[in-house]
């Protein structure tokens, strides 16, 4: 991001305060971000009605995929919402229409991949412990 002052209708606002032009700035990158968020979804529930339109409902794992990567983009777009202080998600599921299963998925997140440990034979994988596992409480 890059700080320069405001175009020519709020030129006054660098000379009164450096601060504005920074919430300035902070509020065109919000709403920038905003607007990639919803075109991500739109995209994704775009690419999964096409799918659905074009293949028979045994196709599961090419659409749980596209179902998951809508579900991602609805998440994201709703938590940019949410910082923008626009609070209603049941206004973005009724204005794009997204389907149950999507809605249903959305913050859930795919199985941790195993990790490859360090020691022990070449290529070996191990499976993520809990958070738990990996940071033991001290005992007093």
């Amino acid at each position: 991001m890059t700080l320069r002052p405001p175009g020519k209708l709020s030129s006054d606002l660098w000379s009164k305060s450096p601060a504005g032009v920074l919430d300035y700035e902070i509020a065109q990158e919000t709403a920038s971000a905003l607007g990639r968020h919803g075109r991500a979804l739109e995209a994704a529930l775009s690419d999964l009605a096409a799918f659905d339109a074009a293949h028979p409902p045994r196709d599961r794992d090419e659409r749980a995929a596209l179902v998951a990567t809508a579900a991602q983009a609805l998440w994201h777009f709703i938590v940019q919402r949410e910082a923008c202080g626009l609070r209603d998600a049941g206004m973005v599921v009724r204005m794009y229409r997204v389907p149950a299963d999507v809605q249903h998925r959305m913050g859930a997140f795919p199985s941790r991949r195993p990790q490859v440990s360090s020691g022990g034979p070449k290529g070996s994988v191990t499976k993520a412990r809990p958070a738990a596992a990996q940071y033991p409480e001290k005992s007093g």
